[in-house]
């Protein structure tokens, strides 16, 4: 396997091998990259910074889950290093090419216009994109399809990220030729569009296939690896049958459901806009409960929601989104909130930092709370000229500053996810300490404060939770470095041989030996690099802690309140 090097402004390029970054991947290799060669204090738009898209150590497997992608930058939102990972195509064709990860570096004058890059073979071709500059993601998306047949694999930024808004985001081709994966928080698309490159297309034709080392021993994990996850309630059953959203009401239950920016932990509309109530809506509509996000999916926890007419509207309709522009923003209209999905596709944004920036101009009387046309108006500007839809393409904090607001749930600069840290205080730690900013992947502590997945710790206090935390981002990185959907997380935590056969499973695929141990070290190694780049480029301690409002105002209906202090919370990161 090797590695990409492009410079967006030369326009040269080279195919080397790993070298000193043999046997990483995923978000191990992009983290361990931008540490070793990017100065940590540039900035995030300069020439100096690089984005690299990386594969896990199982990309181009046929491992049930294996295909997602790594996205790694300095992050424009939180000025630290940055992973943000997606589903679709990419990571699984990128071996097809002999490529584990592709790295752009350097930076073009202001004026050079956008550029198309082809990637075949031993070759890599510049194309003129003036033909799609300025589009919307599925329109662009369509003219691709047009030029490269049905076969295309695409990345792709909006206007966002032509503009390097800081919520911008990286598109990819979904495994029904939609732009409907997103590799979606800390600005990887500002990173890319400062770069000047529109699309990224993969060869079509490029079909070499990717074997396993020891193809018996492959099949043999491969085969129980799929027993787990098709054995887990939450694998099994709740995900492919409603999706991420069914979380709405589960959240909801167990009072840690953000509303009205943080307010409140329980929504009056949550069952209006609930997993049950999608599915309900997607099945009288025509459109699909379940589906993939990327190669090799079994869980199938994506789904295509149909507007009332019966037309596609969107997919990957996620319950963070649902969430942040539902019940934080007290939209109570489903519809109103997928096509405010749609339009966070078309231009490439963040529905997350977005949802939270509506609220933001909700609190800001901007725009009225709970209304749903409003919000959809608001980010219709997104991309354009406009001052506001500038404004509120750029995330939270900065539209804090904009119109003078002073409630911002942000941490490290990145807007916190759909469980308030008071109630999931396993989340609240991850959010606090980990190096990504404001982020629920980075070590689920939901698992084990609600869902009572791998353990049952109590979300409301503080015990445990610290340790808990700390467990699952070393498992959390290690699962990404291999390419792995975090949702594997569910029924590995419940599988006494869980990580034992996802280690299998890499030493069949590799040839080289590799252990639970080895597992768990890629993780401890990735936060270690991550760490470092944060720390040499400004943060501390003080860093690692939550907004004083949730520190002094109690959240309904249990009345808790964050209550870690700032050495507390350094217990939970690695050493």
């Amino acid at each position: 396997m090797r590695i990409l090097r492009i410079n967006t402004r030369t326009r040269e390029y080279s195919f080397e091998d790993m070298g000193q970054y043999a046997n990483l991947g995923g978000r191990a290799l992009t983290s361990r990259l931008i540490n070793t060669e990017v100065p940590a204090n540039c900035h995030p738009l300069s020439a100096e910074n690089k984005l690299v898209i990386a594969g896990g150590i199982l990309a181009g497997s046929t491992a049930a889950n294996s295909g997602r992608v790594s996205v790694g930058a300095k992050s424009p939102l939180t000025g630290g290093i940055k992973e943000s990972n997606s589903g679709g195509l990419f990571a699984h064709k990128m071996p097809k090419l002999n490529l584990l990860a592709i790295v752009f570096e350097d930076k073009p004058e202001a004026d050079a216009p956008f550029c198309t890059v082809f990637i075949s073979g031993d070759k890599v071709e510049f194309k003129d994109a003036s033909n799609i500059v300025g589009m919307d993601n599925y329109p662009a998306h369509d003219k691709l399809l047009d030029e490269y047949g049905d076969k295309l694999i695409a990345a792709l930024v909006g206007p966002v990220g032509e503009k390097c808004g800081k919520t911008a985001t990286i598109q990819f081709t979904d495994p029904y030729k939609r732009p409907a994966r997103s590799a979606g928080r800390g600005g990887m698309g500002a990173v890319l569009g400062s770069k000047k490159v529109k699309a990224i297309v993969l060869d079509p034709e490029a079909n070499e296939p990717y074997k396993p080392v020891d193809a018996e021993a492959f099949k043999t994990a491969r085969k129980e690896w799929v027993g787990i996850l098709k054995n887990h309630p939450v694998t099994s059953q709740g995900l492919p049958g409603f999706g991420t959203a069914v979380l709405v009401n589960v959240i909801n239950e167990a009072g840690a459901l953000p509303t009205k920016n943080f307010r409140y932990g329980q929504c009056d509309h949550a069952a209006d806009i609930s997993g049950e109530k999608i599915a309900e809506l997607i099945e009288a509509r025509g459109g699909k409960v379940k589906e993939g996000c990327h190669t090799g999916c079994v869980i199938q926890c994506s789904q295509q929601y149909n507007d009332k007419n019966g037309e596609y509207l969107t997919s990957g309709f996620e319950y963070e989104t649902i969430w942040a522009l539902g019940a934080n923003s007290m939209i109570k209209d489903i519809d109103a909130i997928a096509t405010m999905d749609r339009i966070c596709d078309e231009k490439g944004m963040d529905t997350i930092e977005i949802g939270n920036s509506v609220a933001i101009a909700m609190e800001g009387g901007i725009i009225p709370w709970g209304d749903g046309q409003a919000a959809i108006d608001l980010l219709q500007k997104c991309g354009s000229e406009d001052h506001l839809g500038r404004i509120i393409a750029n995330g939270v904090d900065f539209c804090g500053g904009a119109f003078g607001v002073d409630r911002l749930p942000t941490c490290k600069g990145q807007s916190l996810p759909a469980y308030d840290p008071r109630a999931v205080k396993g989340v609240g730690v991850t959010y606090a300490t980990t190096p990504m900013g404001g982020d629920h992947t980075a070590g689920y502590g939901v698992c084990q404060n609600v869902l009572k997945v791998g353990g049952d710790v109590d979300g409301l206090g503080k015990e445990g939770n610290v340790e808990t935390s700390k467990n699952l981002q070393i498992a959390t990185a290690s699962i990404d470095a291999l390419g792995m959907c975090l949702f594997v997380a569910f029924a590995v935590l419940d599988a006494e041989n869980g990580a034992q056969i996802m280690a299998d499973l890499v030493t069949a695929q590799t040839g080289k030996p590799f252990s639970v141990d080895d597992f768990l070290a890629l993780g401890v190694n990735c936060l270690k690099d991550e760490l470092d780049f944060n720390k040499r480029a400004g943060f501390t301690k003080t860093d690692d802690q939550l907004p004083r409002f949730f520190s002094t105002e109690k959240l309904p209906p249990h009345n808790v309140v964050w209550d870690f202090s700032v050495e507390e919370l350094q217990a939970a990161k690695v050493e």
